[in-house]
């Protein structure tokens, strides 16, 4: 039957694709992926503090994966949310720091077990604070949000929807002969078109994306900020994904998620460096300011936690409330953070660092004496 956008394309044909997914030009931009990603890894590596990318990469992919779906937050908000502050907090931050809580947990289900539909489950599940399961209830198309015209129907039928993940679960862990990176690029297509879920399809797929490189160890943590490549070129992304359905073009949406993945390692490599050159900067500025107060771990911990509160201090057991205060309002006295007063508490900016990560620019203003 030839595909209508109006009906349930429950013909969605079944993995590996049958077209070449592994032409000379895809095998090409897949080295070179590899290869950034590579560097990308040995970048973390070389980071004195791994914590600071554990809590600062995934929170700018929750926040981008989140805002692909029109779930508009601001890294102000998501950042300060994440740091424990109690102000309270709008839907779409609450919603977009649960895409980052999700990627960790997703962290922790693949040591136990391979990626699968029960995995997938537990990712949208968490995305979206309430249980779910996979589609029953026909029904479910996707369209353009200005016209209103149906773009895509996805297959309708629970036990169809199940037969492709099926399929999709056996694509990711045995087709072992093809490279990791086309897997990602065959298998996040066909989770986009099977549309399992009700809600939540699009930010469980990124992370799954992100899983699929830690399972199979080509990084040790998902620091890979693929959403940022996605949200620049998102009339390409939904283009491409139609292409495939459509006119059956793996070839061009293969390459744009390789090129994708090598562009996005480069930058985040590029950040991770240039965030590496500030800590050890902003080290020096504070022994040189503040020997008294200076310590590393307490440098690295507004690094970690770029807005961040007493109580950051004492639970990494840097000093007991009262000193906590004195040390931070040490640190704004130089320049270093901002002191913010939010409902009760007072939270501490770390600006130049945010600064830092929020810019496409991998470049930071040093501190001087007059600071």
């Amino acid at each position: 039957m030839a595909f209508k956008r109006s009906q349930p394309y429950n013909d969605l044909p079944l993995l590996p694709p049958k077209a070449d997914i592994e032409s000379k030009t895809i095998l090409k931009q897949c080295i070179l992926a590899r290869s950034e990603l590579a560097a990308l890894e040995q970048a973390g590596e070389l980071l004195p503090n791994k914590s600071v990318l554990i809590h600062t990469i995934p929170l700018l992919e929750a926040q981008l994966s989140s805002e692909i779906e029109n779930i508009v937050t601001t890294t102000d908000k998501l950042f300060q949310l994440a740091s424990g502050s109690k102000q309270s907090a709008d839907s779409a931050t609450r919603e977009a720091l649960r895409y980052r809580q999700a990627l960790y947990q997703g962290c922790k289900a693949i040591e136990k077990k391979p990626l699968c539909t029960s995995i997938a489950v537990e990712i949208c599940s968490t995305i979206r604070d309430t249980a779910v399961d996979i589609r029953k209830v026909p029904g479910t198309t996707l369209s353009n949000p200005s016209t209103g015209q149906i773009i895509y129907t996805p297959p309708a039928g629970e036990q169809i929807i199940r037969e492709k993940l099926t399929n999709w679960e056996r694509f990711i862990n045995e087709e072992t002969s093809l490279d990791p990176l086309i897997r990602m690029a065959v298998m996040h297509y066909q989770f986009e078109a099977i549309h399992p879920f009700t809600d939540g399809n699009g930010r469980t797929g990124r992370i799954l994306n992100a899983l699929l490189l830690v399972q199979e160890q080509l990084l040790k943590t998902p620091i890979l900020y693929l959403s940022r490549h996605f949200i620049r070129t998102k009339t390409q992304y939904y283009s491409l994904l139609r292409d495939v359905t459509e006119n059956g073009n793996w070839h061009g949406w293969i390459i744009y998620v390789l090129q994708g993945i090598e562009e996005t390692s480069k930058w985040t490599t590029r950040k991770i460096k240039a965030a590496q050159q500030l800590i050890e900067h902003t080290c020096d500025y504070v022994k040189q300011k503040l020997p008294r107060t200076y310590s590393r771990e307490l440098v690295e911990t507004v690094f970690e936690q770029p807005y961040c509160r007493i109580p950051n201090l004492i639970e990494k057991g840097i000093a007991a409330r009262q000193t906590a205060s004195v040390y931070l309002k040490r640190l704004t006295e130089i320049g270093l953070l901002e002191e913010n007063q939010v409902g009760r508490e007072k939270v501490y900016v770390h600006t130049k660092f945010l600064a830092l990560l929020t810019q496409d620019e991998n470049t930071f203003e040093p501190y001087t004496n007059n600071s």
